[in-house]
């Protein structure tokens, strides 16, 4: 399917565009469908002990939850050949909002199995994200398009390891007891993926120049009847289920590890349930940017060695994924063990990111089932390593230890993933193409973003940069050193109920993921704010009874980085910044 006014370049900041409009939309969907999807991931210990769950039973539904999304992603693959993504998507959110929303009517295990069963169909809208961002963006940037919005949507299985249990606190501190919290906290997920499935019917169209329909009645593109034979036509290339294989050695590695992260941290490493699902929920904060550097890294490859440059940075990606999850497997010291998933989750998403950089040039007539096939290859693949987590003969690392030399094998499938020259000659006249039109574009508008270089920073640098730099890394150590030592996070706090679980990862996070921002200068005035509460919570109720000039002197430590904080605050970043940077492209665009 050719298709005309794609993007050429990703404005992050334009909501304006259909092209950016359906980005946007697309990456926010499969991040509502994944938190959705992976929402009952965290909360599996207490639904293990009210349910009475044996490990087996638990590995059935891991399998369960991934099982259905193979159906359908072949399925919706089809489907978006045939009615376009926007009507795809819609129906997908809707009804696949109601066994998110049901699965609170569970009262034994196996009503529980078929919920769960019911749920992973929404796991589908990862198919229709790639092929929306497929048809908007040109191919010199559609691996980073593909990647970004996967990744993106991809968090939502971190997100959901961190905020399922805070929603679950939430209910607690209301009076609810167990078995009404963790059905409660379902029922708000599938009330957002509801709603957002209203609003991506209004908010998109299926193509640049509007939805199928429209199109086919103006004789624009193929009906319905002539689209018929796409998915067989997949099926016959040897080259698709090769990649099939390659995306159910990273993405189902990443499906299998959502599921028993929490609980791998639990029972292996002794933690709480929330100090677990936080140190599980980092494998999936990966995908902030990951996947995407996965993405922009194969359209690099692209860029200077055409189709198979693409093929041979999934080759290494995928390579060094399995080498490291091997390395992981064996960790049995906390910090050791949470910096190597954070490695192996790196080299994971990106393989994910460049299998997406390769799909879209593989079949155009058949993209909708071309995505729809690789991208059940993940939920294979995570079906495949579920058997080996549910088998009482295997530890967990053992089974971790198995799949990383399974996926070191399954890189050396990329080997049957080959382009003719011909395909290699429409590539490369597509990517000029593309190119010069971003170039025709940028002249009278300055939108092109680059990253500052570190010369450039070098020479805005001032005192107070390094001194917000420096605060940042601190922030960020302290932060780290909580998720390490949770206990005494608690401590500080004190016995004040249930809000203990809220504040305590507050805490953590303005600390780890404030900092960082406060190191780069990205959003420096508000993480500023939210770190100085903590500040002022730790001045009034921590360090108050130590009075000034104490041995420790912590009183006066936090004073100091109080007042830093209401500093930047007041002033903010500095010349030496992400904000500042944003600040002038903004500004060079008006």
């Amino acid at each position: 399917m050719e298709v005309a006014n794609k993007a050429t370049s990703i404005d992050l900041f334009n909501f304006k565009t259909r092209q950016m409009r359906a980005f946007h939309m697309s990456w926010f969907a499969f991040f509502l469908c994944f938190f959705a999807w992976f929402g009952i991931a965290p909360l599996m210990a207490i639904v293990r002990d009210e349910l009475g769950l044996t490990k087996q039973q638990i590995g059935n539904t891991i399998i369960a939850s991934v099982s259905i999304t193979i159906i359908a992603r072949l399925f919706i693959g089809w489907l978006c050949d045939r009615i376009g993504p926007r009507l795809t998507y819609t129906w997908l959110l809707v009804f696949g909002s109601l066994p998110v929303m049901g699965i609170g009517l569970a009262y034994n295990y196996e009503t529980f199995l078929v919920f769960r069963l019911a749920i992973g169909a929404i796991g589908g809208a990862f198919v229709i994200t790639q092929y929306h961002t497929s048809v908007m963006f040109a191919p010199n940037c559609v691996g980073t398009a593909n990647a970004t919005s996967a990744g993106w949507g991809n968090l939502g299985g971190g997100v959901t390891q961190m905020v399922m249990p805070l929603i679950f606190a939430f209910f607690v501190s209301m009076g609810f007891v167990n078995f009404w919290s963790w059905r409660l906290s379902m029922l708000v997920a599938g009330v957002v993926c509801f709603l957002t499935g209203i609003a991506y019917y209004f908010f998109t169209t299926d193509l640049p120049d509007g939805n199928f329909q429209e199109l086919r009645d103006q004789g624009k593109l193929r009906k319905k009847e002539q689209v018929s034979g796409t998915f067989a036509m997949a099926c016959k290339d040897p080259r698709v289920w090769a990649l099939f294989v390659v995306y159910g050695a990273c993405f189902g590695v990443e499906l299998t590890i959502n599921n028993i992260a929490a609980l791998y941290f639990k029972d292996y490493f002794g933690l709480g349930l929330k100090t677990a699902g936080l140190v599980a929920g980092l494998f999936g904060l990966m995908n902030i940017f990951a996947r995407t550097t996965g993405g922009v890294i194969g359209d690099k490859f692209g860029h200077h060695n055409g189709l198979k440059g693409r093929v041979r940075w999934l080759f290494i990606a995928l390579l060094v994924e399995g080498i490291a999850l091997i390395v992981f497997s064996r960790m049995t010291v906390l910090p050791v063990a949470i910096g190597s998933m954070i490695l192996f989750s790196l080299f994971t998403q990106m393989s994910e990111g460049a299998t997406y950089s390769v799909v879209p040039f593989i079949n155009k007539k058949a993209l909708g089932s071309v995505a729809g096939i690789v991208g059940a290859g993940g939920n294979m693949g995570a079906v495949a390593a579920g058997f080996l987590f549910r088998s009482e003969a295997l530890s967990w690392p053992q089974a971790l230890l198995i799949l990383g030399v399974i996926v070191s094998v399954c890189s050396f499938a990329t080997f049957f993933v080959t382009f003719s020259v011909k395909d290699e000659e429409e590539s490369r006249l597509d990517h000029e193409k593309a190119l010069a039109e971003r170039e025709k574009l940028s002249r009278p508008r300055k939108t092109e973003m680059h990253l500052p270089s570190f010369e450039d920073l070098s020479k805005k640098i001032r005192p107070m940069d390094l001194l917000r730099m420096y605060l940042g890394l601190a922030l960020t150590l302290k932060g780290i050193y909580f998720i390490l030592n949770m206990n005494s996070v608690e401590q500080m706090i004190g016995d004040i109920g249930h809000f203990e679980n809220v504040i305590s990862w507050y805490v953590v996070f303005v600390h780890v993921i404030g900092g960082g921002c406060l190191f780069l200068g990205l959003a420096t005035r508000i993480v500023s704010f939210l770190n100085s509460l903590v500040l002022v919570g730790a001045v009034i109720f921590v360090h108050s009874a130590e009075g000034l000039f104490s041995q420790s002197q912590g009183l006066e430590l936090t004073l100091f980085v109080l007042f830093c904080l209401v500093l930047f605050i007041w002033q903010g970043a500095g010349k030496a910044s992400f904000d500042s940077w944003l600040k002038n492209n903004n500004e060079s665009k008006i």
